[in-house]
C-alpha cells in the first residue's frame, strides 16, 4: 500500500495547524500577516538602533551586565530574525487560531514565540561568554584583537561552508515539510516543543553569521542590518544556498585580511593599535 504525506493527518493524530492539507496562507491573509510582522520588527529595530547610538561599538561586553545584555540580545534577534522566520511562524500561529480561541489561543501563541526566543536567549549566553573572553584578551594583549578577528571570520566562513549549516538551512527553507512534522507532535506543550525545535534549527542556520559580530561589534547597526538581509535572502530566495557559500568564501577572505585592516575590526578597534605604529 502506498502512503502520501497527508497520511500524517489521520484522525488518530493531532490535526495540522495549517488546516486541512497543511496549505500555506491565502494571499490576502499573508499580506495582513506580513504587515503584523512589520509592526513588530519595526519597534525592535528602533529600540536596537537607539541603544546602539547610546552605547557605540566597543570590544567585549561593553560593560553590560548579563541581564541587560540578554534583554538587548533578544530585542536584536527579534529585529533580525522575525522577517526570515515569519512564513513558519505566521502559518503555525494562524493554525493555533483555527484550533483554539480566547486565552487558550493567546497562551499557545505566547508559548510558541517564547520558546523560539528562549533558544536564542540560550545562544545569547554563549555569545556573552565569548565576548567577555575576547574582550578580556584584548584588554590584556591589545594586538590580540587582530587575530581574534581573523579567527572569528575563519570560523564563520568554515561554518557557512560546512554540512551543519546546510542541514539547518534546508530545514528553514522548506516550511511545509516541518510544519507537517510538527503536526505530529503530541500534547502537552506541543507549541513549546515546536518553538524550541524551530528555534534550534534557526540558531544552527545563523550561528556562523552571528560569530562575525565579535570583530564587527555586537552593537554595530550596519553589521546587524547586513546580516539580517543575508539571513532573509538565504532562507527565502531560490538561490539562498548559493549565497550562503558566497558569504562563506567572503568570510575566509576577510580572515586573511583582518590582521592588516583596522576597518574590518570595529568591534575590537578601541583596544587595537594601528599598524602604522607597529
Amino acid at each position: 500500500m502506498r502512503f502520501t504525506r497527508t497520511s500524517v493527518f489521520a484522525p488518530t493524530q493531532s490535526p495540522a495547524p495549517t488546516g486541512a492539507g497543511g496549505g500555506l496562507l491565502p494571499a490576502r491573509d499573508l499580506a495582513v500577516a506580513w504587515f503584523l510582522v512589520a509592526l513588530i520588527a519595526a519597534p525592535a529595530w528602533a529600540l536596537t538602533v537607539a541603544q546602539a547610538r547610546d552605547m557605540g561599538v566597543e570590544p567585549g561586553t561593553m560593560g553590560m551586565a548579563l541581564p541587560l545584555f540578554l534583554l538587548l540580545w533578544v530585542t536584536m534577534m527579534t529585529a533580525m530574525m522575525l522577517p526570515s522566520m515569519a512564513p513558519v511562524a505566521i502559518t503555525w500561529v494562524r493554525g493555533i487560531g483555527r484550533q483554539s480561541s480566547g486565552w487558550t489561543r493567546t497562551a499557545r501563541t505566547v508559548e510558541f514565540v517564547g520558546a523560539y526566543l528562549l533558544v536564542w536567549t540560550a545562544f545569547g549566553l554563549l555569545t556573552y561568554a565569548a565576548l567577555a573572553l575576547t574582550g578580556g584578551l584584548v584588554d590584556d594583549h591589545p594586538t590580540a584583537g587582530r587575530w581574534i578577528g581573523s579567527v572569528a571570520f575563519l570560523l564563520a566562513g568554515l561554518y557557512q561552508l560546512g554540512p551543519l549549516k546546510y542541514v539547518c538551512l534546508r530545514h528553514c527553507r522548506d516550511p511545509m515539510s516541518h510544519l507537517v512534522r510538527y503536526a505530529g507532535f503530541r500534547q502537552p506543550a506541543r507549541d513549546l516543543r515546536v518553538g524550541v525545535h524551530h528555534g534550534a534549527y534557526c540558531v544552527g542556520c545563523c550561528a556562523g553569521l552571528m560569530v562575525v559580530l565579535i570583530p564587527l561589534g555586537v552593537m554595530n547597526v550596519a553589521a546587524m542590518a547586513g546580516l539580517a538581509v543575508v539571513v532573509f535572502v538565504e532562507k527565502l530566495w531560490s538561490r539562498g544556498p548559493l549565497l550562503a557559500r558566497v558569504v562563506g568564501v567572503a568570510f575566509l577572505v576577510l580572515a586573511v585580511l583582518a590582521p592588516f585592516q583596522d576597518w574590518l575590526l570595529p568591534g575590537l578597534e578601541d583596544s587595537t593599535p594601528s599598524m602604522d605604529g607597529m
